[in-house]
């Protein structure tokens, strides 16, 4: 990440100052090159991140059971703006999304929101930035969650992207589960209304929801 330099902090204002990287983000669409920089990058991140090197007490878990669980909101308030695979499937939805908090334990300081516009690249080093939402859990999540993107922007289709980590131990149902929340987050979350001075979030919810749909229906074979 960019050097941190100081921070200012005063009646309910705080600032933060780090380093100017001189780089762009990835190209779109997706490079080969700069998918294989960013890859390597979040290899080494999940080495030197694990164990986390500093404590925290927030939890990839906690953040799926109580915020990222879009799923059971949908289902609690009888949603009826999902589309019709969403919509017909909305509790076996909810009962795997119900399921993630369990399966991602771990002690890797994770991202929690990789994508290319919070990753710079300057020749052949990429920094990673943005990183309000860090939390304990396993390093594979901020794979998972990376991939919906890599897929929306013109990049490989999210098993080709995964295919590229270890996932030799990772349990099946895990990553399931986590795809699970990950798209119920991104399409409920795109039903709200925009919030002030970001007009065009929801719609990129919404194009991120649809690619990691895709890939749910891909990964359990639901009809």
């Amino acid at each position: 990440m960019p050097t941190f330099l100081w921070s200012y902090d005063e009646e309910g204002w705080v600032a933060l100052c780090f380093e100017d990287v001189d780089g762009r983000h990835p190209h779109e669409p997706w490079t080969e090159p700069d998918l294989a920089l960013v890859v390597r990058t979040l290899k080494d991140m999940a080495d030197v991140l694990t164990p986390s090197p500093f404590p925290t007490d927030e939890t990839v878990g906690e953040w799926f059971e109580h915020t990222i669980n879009g799923w059971q909101l949908a289902l609690g308030r009888g949603e009826d703006r999902l589309e019709s695979w969403c919509a017909e499937n909305l509790s076996a939805l909810a009962e795997l999304e119900a399921e993630a908090p369990m399966l991602v334990d771990g002690d890797s300081l994770l991202h929690c929101d990789v994508r290319a516009d919070n990753l710079l690249i300057a020749r052949e080093r990429v920094y990673v930035v943005d990183w309000p939402w860090v939390r304990l859990g396993p390093s594979w999540v901020d794979w998972v969650g990376m991939a919906p993107s890599v897929a929306m922007q013109s990049g490989p289709q999210p098993e080709d992207f995964m295919s590229r980590f270890d996932l030799s131990l990772v349990p099946d149902r895990a990553i399931d589960a986590a795809v699970c929340t990950i798209a119920g987050y991104f399409v409920v979350r795109a039903l709200e209304p925009p919030p002030p001075g970001i007009p065009t979030v929801r719609a990129f919810q919404a194009a991120q929801g649809r690619a990691a749909v895709a890939w749910l229906r891909q990964r359990t074979g639901w009809v």
